[in-house]
């Protein structure tokens, strides 16, 4: 009796506490995202807007700020889409970059600037899609077929999928002479988004939307197949839902602003370590980190080497690959 009290008593309790803690993570990310308006080569300041600078004003609206909701956007859709991939797949280790997801949208984008060189940038969307869909079907497959006891080697055989498929990538646009062309459209980095070029990451705000109304769905198919069937939760069709959400997420990041690596692990795991595996619960908090994270990666590449600017892909690459290594060695611990 008592000890169910204080759990029912603690749940209560925590309500407040998490919507108290989201409620301050958005005020913080607001502060951190309106002080880094003013961050760049070109003059802008809170006082040139308010006097009504024209040259300041044009570049707020054309640069500065579409350049900021490309990163919001960015930062916390693609962390969204790792926490659903790392619920579904029941591995804490992969993600859209450590499953060839990334890979895979990497490879539409050539497919599409080799065959549909002159056509929207949509059409280069729907054919990244497709492809990080195939992608991530066939590394599931790939899994399905080996058994593993460690669950540090799921994500190296998804990094070693994914090297497989950057190599035909990189192949391919050698033959085609599109290495140049492939790099921009793949490196992760904000410093060519104005405004008319970052508005299909608006689609993964949609989709982002979809996981959270499907986040209870995803949470059960999460603890496996038999306990979600039993519960009534059409399994195949659920795990189809996420893995379509998070191909659609990725894609249109890699198109939009390119990829940018360990972000849909680090993040997810930094939060789930601290609120558990619950997405209704996790995935708000994921995508004001995501944000948070990738701002802070813009703005140390802004600031680093000013007037010039170092790619965020470089920053989240460095800080992530450090995050990523304390996570494995905790994992190692964990199961030791």
């Amino acid at each position: 009796m008592t000890s169910s009290t204080t759990r029912r008593t603690g749940a209560r309790r925590s309500g407040p506490v998490r919507r108290r803690h989201i409620v301050l993570g958005a005020v913080l990310l607001v502060l951190a995202a309106f002080g880094s308006l003013f961050v760049g080569v070109t003059e802008l300041t809170p006082a040139g807007l308010l006097t009504g600078d024209q040259d300041q004003l044009l570049v707020l609206w054309e640069s500065r700020l579409p350049r900021l909701l490309a990163i919001l956007l960015a930062g916390s859709t693609l962390s969204v889409a790792g926490l659903v991939m790392m619920s579904l797949t029941r591995n804490r280790f992969v993600t859209p970059s450590t499953a060839g997801t990334a890979e895979s949208a990497s490879l539409g984008v050539l497919v599409a600037t080799v065959f549909f060189g002159a056509e929207a940038v949509g059409v280069k969307m729907a054919v990244a899609t497709v492809f990080a869909l195939l992608g991530t079907g066939m590394f599931l497959i790939l899994l399905r077929r080996l058994t593993f006891a460690d669950i540090i080697v799921v994500p190296l055989v998804g990094i070693m999928f994914g090297g497989v498929i950057s190599a035909v990538t990189t192949f391919f646009a050698y033959r085609f002479d599109l290495l140049q062309t492939l790099s921009a459209w793949t490196s992760g980095e904000f410093s060519g988004v104005l405004k008319g070029r970052y508005e299909l990451l608006w689609i993964t705000a949609a989709a982002a939307l979809v996981g959270y109304l499907f986040a209870d769905r995803f949470t059960l198919a999460g603890l496996g197949r038999d306990f979600a069937v039993n519960l009534g939760v059409h399994y195949d069709r659920v795990v189809t839902t996420g893995l379509v959400l998070v191909s659609v997420i990725t894609a249109v990041v890699v198109v939009a602003v390119g990829n940018i690596p360990f972000l849909g692990l680090v993040v997810p795991n930094l939060v789930t370590l601290l609120l558990g595996d619950n997405l209704r619960r996790a995935l708000p908090v994921t995508a004001l980190v995501g944000a948070f994270f990738v701002l802070c990666c813009d703005v140390l590449g802004r600031t680093i080497r000013h007037p010039y600017e170092i790619p965020v892909e470089t920053i989240a690459g460095v800080v992530g690959a450090g995050l990523f290594i304390f996570l494995v060695l905790r994992a190692r611990r964990r199961t030791a």
